[in-house]
């Protein structure tokens, strides 16, 4: 008998999630480029529906995203009573592992996965199984082969953060169709808006026919990263299951309000992706012409990779970086100490970036 309350298996096993930095806390200011968060800011409808709650504070939100779920369901074709909102995408992944995991069960997620991945994984009792990457992208055969009779859980970012990789749709399929039937398979669609590959699928397609496949999205990357809104379509069952866990006023009012505005404002959610594309893709070509190497990216950010040579490394540019004003990610927490993980913002911020990291180590 212990001294003292004991939390459950796993819990301190948890390495915690750590933030990108927003600052140096040197009192200056500084251009936040860690996060990936909208480079537009938040769609004006979302900003007016958040605003229009000002007065109405005292009000229990609807308990099960009414409005939110219906607006998803008219943007994207599906069905509103398949969708389940969350306070962010992260709340979503703790209750998927919180329903369908527990100890002496297993859960695969990728080399280079959403750290996330590992911390639901655990804090639901279950054991973490990480598949090998190939060049920086998910491998089908290795998340198959690493699947035993312990496995309950495939937990896929696509596109991935931090590579900004992805896998095609007939990938997915293959990946699906390999799966036993009894093991769920979540597809992490966080950065959907932002894909430009005619090839790509969020994973609405893989949903819709089957039993054990559900699609995590979120709108922290659309501009309401401070609001917390996310949500899952699924099969009825996974629906019915994970309503039972999830708290009744899970997702604030302002929240819901904010998230049906945006998802409606498909105007703007259209200018963001054209936004990114372009400055991603241009900074992606100002970069790779030098001695930095950058993995091709659907997100709405770039991984960097830096020369092995003294005073060039990673965080040599970050700090370099950080000194001008600008923060970025580092990547060692994700086993990628030599590369930085740069999100798309303005345009005067691309352009600094670029002119400071084609000039590192050469002045």
């Amino acid at each position: 008998m212990s001294d003292r309350p004991q939390p459950q298996p796993g819990i301190l096993k948890i390495a915690p999630y750590v933030p990108g930095k927003s600052g140096a806390g040197d009192g200056v200011s500084k251009v936040k480029l860690s996060a990936n968060e909208s480079p537009l800011g938040a769609s004006p409808k979302a900003i007016a529906a958040y605003r229009a709650f000002a007065d109405r504070l005292e009000i229990y939100p609807e308990g099960t995203s009414a409005e939110l779920r219906q607006a998803l369901a008219e943007v994207h074709g599906i069905e509103a009573d398949r969708i389940v909102a969350g306070s962010g995408s992260d709340e979503v992944l703790h209750l998927l592992a919180q329903t369908y995991l527990g100890e002496g069960d297993e859960a695969i997620y990728c080399q280079y996965g959403f750290s996330v991945y590992p911390i639901v994984i655990q804090g639901a009792s279950a054991t973490p199984v990480v598949a090998p990457e190939a060049d920086y992208t998910a491998s089908v055969d290795a998340i198959l082969a690493a699947v035993t009779a312990q496995t309950r859980m495939i937990f896929l970012a696509n596109p991935n953060n931090p590579t900004g990789t992805y896998l095609n749709v007939a990938e997915l399929r293959r990946l699906q169709n390999g799966l036993r039937p009894d093991i769920l398979l979540v597809i992490d669609s966080a950065y959907a808006e932002y894909v430009t590959a005619e090839d790509y699928s969020a994973g609405m397609v893989l949903v819709r026919d089957s039993q054990n496949t559900v699609m995590v999205r979120t709108f922290s990357k659309m501009g309401l990263a401070g609001v917390r809104v996310g949500w899952f379509y699924g099969p009825d069952h996974v629906v019915d299951a994970v309503n039972r866990l999830r708290g009744p006023f899970n997702v604030n009012v302002a929240a819901q309000a904010a998230g049906a505005a945006a998802a409606r404002d498909t105007a703007f959610t259209q200018a963001l992706c054209d936004y990114n594309a372009k400055w991603r893709d241009w900074l992606t070509a100002e970069l790779s012409s030098n001695q930095l190497r950058v993995t091709p990216s659907q997100g709405n950010f770039i991984l960097v990779h830096f020369p092995d040579v003294d005073g060039q490394r990673a965080p040599d540019a970050f700090q370099m970086l950080m000194n001008a004003g600008y923060v970025v990610r580092e990547m060692g927490g994700y086993g990628l100490p030599n590369a930085l993980r740069i999100s798309i913002g303005s345009e005067e911020a691309m352009r600094a970036v670029a002119r400071l990291l084609k000039n590192f180590g050469t002045e």
